[in-house]
């Protein structure tokens, strides 16, 4: 059973995805990411996560693609033409900011918590 949670939290008048919660914190309009990296200055407002779609994984703009979707279709070498031929409903940067969301997880790491 699903965990109910908010999908969304309001920030400066504006909702933003529940998930952008975290070290790069809340931004208007999507999420920024990379706080204090190179990419300090790209919001994902095309990558939502609610936990009413697909188990709160993060999705493009609430439709049932996941962003492991977009990427797994590419790491089997099929290009933005072929994704969106068989995606009509996604958009060219739909698939970029799938992309890009998923090389700024790759890029976190774990840390163990020492037990208190």
């Amino acid at each position: 059973m699903l965990r109910s949670a908010p999908a969304y939290r309001k920030e400066g008048g504006e909702e933003v995805p529940r998930f952008a919660a975290g070290a790069s914190g809340y931004t208007e309009g999507g999420i920024a990411i990379g706080k204090g990296t190179a990419m300090d200055r790209i919001t994902l407002d095309r990558i939502t996560a609610n936990p009413a779609i697909m188990g709160g994984k993060p999705c493009v703009r609430d439709t049932r693609v996941t962003v492991g979707t977009i990427v797994g279709l590419v790491a089997a070498g099929h290009d933005a033409g072929e994704i969106l031929a068989a995606y009509p409903y996604l958009e060219k940067e739909d698939i970029s900011q799938a992309l890009t969301y998923a090389a700024w997880r790759a890029e976190e790491r774990e840390v163990d918590l020492a037990a208190s």
